[in-house]
């Protein structure tokens, strides 16, 4: 006798501390899933109605209250199908990271997460307790067991809820984008369904949290190994597929895969999401940023655009007296591209304003940097002001290089409220630069801007390169020692000049103040700056 249920996955956006929205969200799909797709269950993201992660709100009395009334409106509205919800769960002095079955108007049972991930972008200690069962429930005469995210990357919780008698392990996830993430995960699931021989449906969330971008990319595994494709990444849908309990296989019934995993596609998308989500989450309408003639400024323009739409986007030019033609015309070229409205805001006044204020102190000193970045602190200070005045949310433009170490002006072009490429190092924007010229609907980056050497332009003839190693160099050292963790004796062993090696690694203690006060910016790499590499200001310690 076949046994065979119809399972929806809601691979959707469920915004942080909108409780309200998400249970109304929530049970709105819970009917699309039964009424218009004849679902037997379906399955919501990890933490869904609170939304993930909520970090410290999960220390408020009111929140989690407020989490548990809202799961039980749902639930008395749950008839004609089991839905598996993610909450934050209170059980006396302690939280649970849980997700609950739903069913016939009533809580059925409710697991709560094993494994609490405690590393990188997770603190889940600090606010989780662990427990110990495992969770089966029936549908359709299917035993279904029930993980949560990182229960699936050990192999006790998956044996043990297979050894209940589970025929499928449906698993709630809110895994942020990193590159090369899909694989890995893939590679698990490959992994977990050889050990327990049951297929698995793997959900996870989708949308952009501060510095975290989630890319659904939701999968499906038979029992026998075989993996289907990927959902869309970064693309909110209501996945339906059939499994059959006996063969314990999937027929995917509505499915939209992904149709490129390409690195740069992945990275594109992530970062437009995170820009889309940030702004809108946060009350932006429209968003600016300063359009230098460059290629860091180019990208983040034609990012915005892909993310908010050309009418919602400013490009604002501050040419200085360093500022060379073609930078100008380049800015002017992409925008005009683009169809994006161009301010032209020439700092010459500020910036003569400020010096004659400082000469009495700056007297019988030569000019330097300070001069040098006085102009960018100008430029901040129009941003800033355009962006008070109008509403518009400020990107700034710097990359992963300059970041690192410390080619970036603080309360200069460091100024604004998203950093949509902190995390590219400067060869990943020219690599995604050239691929969004490649796709449909022609060149969006002006081809100059690309070739041509990069440079602040903030004194006569000034390139990157006059202070730093060029950046194929560069990069190289960098990601040896911020992605991959590797002291300066071993980068300089794999044949890096010592004395450069020491010069870069010395900036990138001595930016730590810097990055601190840095906007957020989607997280791409395993190693982003901000809430993942976490190291101290203050600091003896030399490798």
């Amino acid at each position: 006798m076949a046994r065979t249920l119809r399972l929806a996955l809601a691979q959707f956006d469920f915004p942080v501390g909108d409780v309200a929205g998400n249970a109304e969200r929530i049970a709105s799909l819970i009917a699309a899933a039964r009424d218009a797709h004849g679902a037997d269950l379906v399955l919501f993201p990890e933490l869904a109605l609170s939304g993930y992660p909520p970090e410290d709100l999960l220390l408020r009395p009111a929140f989690l209250a407020d989490c548990q009334a809202a799961l039980k409106r749902i639930a008395d509205g749950v008839q004609g199908i089991v839905a598996v919800v993610g909450w934050p769960e209170a059980a006396g002095a302690v939280v649970f990271n849980a997700a609950s079955v739903l069913r016939d108007g009533a809580v059925a049972t409710t697991y709560r997460k094993r494994e609490l991930p405690n590393y990188a972008v997770f603190d889940e200690r600090r606010y989780f307790s662990a427990d110990t069962g495992d969770c089966v429930f029936d549908v359709n005469g299917v035993q279904v067991g029930l993980l949560i995210c990182e229960d699936l990357w050990f192999a006790e919780p998956a044996a043990s809820t297979a050894a209940l008698g589970a025929d499928l392990l449906v698993v709630p996830n809110a895994s942020p984008f990193e590159r090369g993430k899909i694989a890995q995960r893939d590679g698990l699931l490959a992994q977990r369904v050889r050990e327990s021989r049951v297929g698995i449906a793997y959900l996870n969330l989708v949308g952009g949290q501060d510095e975290l971008v989630f890319d659904g990319a939701s999968v499906l595994c038979d029992g026998d190994g075989r993996l289907h494709d990927n959902a869309g990444a970064f693309a909110d849908a209501l996945l339906v597929a059939d499994y059959e309990a006996n063969s314990r296989r999937f027929t995917p019934v509505e499915w939209q895969g992904e149709r490129d995993e390409g690195i740069e596609s992945l990275a594109w998308r992530a970062i437009v999401r995170g820009i889309r989500d940030y702004a809108g989450k946060n009350g932006f309408g429209r968003v600016l940023l300063g359009l230098s003639g460059g290629i860091d400024s180019a990208m983040v323009l034609a990012l915005a655009v892909d993310a908010l739409g050309a009418e919602a986007v400013t490009a604002v030019r501050m040419p200085s007296r360093y500022t060379a033609d073609m930078s100008n015309d380049l800015a002017l070229e992409q925008a005009h591209v683009l169809g994006v409205r161009v301010e032209t805001l020439p700092i010459a006044g500020p910036f003569e304003g400020f010096l004659t204020t400082l000469a009495p102190v700056f007297a019988y000193r030569a000019p330097d940097v300070a001069e040098e970045n006085l102009q960018s602190r100008c430029r901040g200070a129009l941003l800033m002001a355009l962006s008070n005045k109008f509403g518009g949310l400020l990107l700034t433009t710097g990359n992963k290089s300059e970041y690192a170490v410390g080619y970036a002006t603080i309360y200069g072009d460091m100024c604004g409220g998203f950093a949509p490429i902190k995390d590219l190092y400067k060869t990943e924007v020219y690599a995604l630069c050239d691929w969004r010229n490649r796709q449909p609907g022609g060149p969006v980056i002006p081809s100059a801007v690309i070739t041509r050497a990069p440079s602040a332009e903030l004194r006569e003839n000034q390139t990157d390169q006059d202070s730093l190693p060029p950046y194929d160099v560069l990069d190289a050292i960098l990601y040896r020692y911020v992605d991959q963790e590797k002291s300066g004796a071993e980068i300089v062993a794999e044949g890096f000049d010592a004395d450069m090696v020491a010069r870069m690694l010395k900036l990138v203690r001595t930016s730590e103040w810097k990055r601190r006060q840095a906007a957020p910016g989607p997280k791409l790499s395993r190693r982003a700056f901000g809430r993942e590499r976490r190291y101290p200001i203050t600091s003896g310690y030399r490798e």
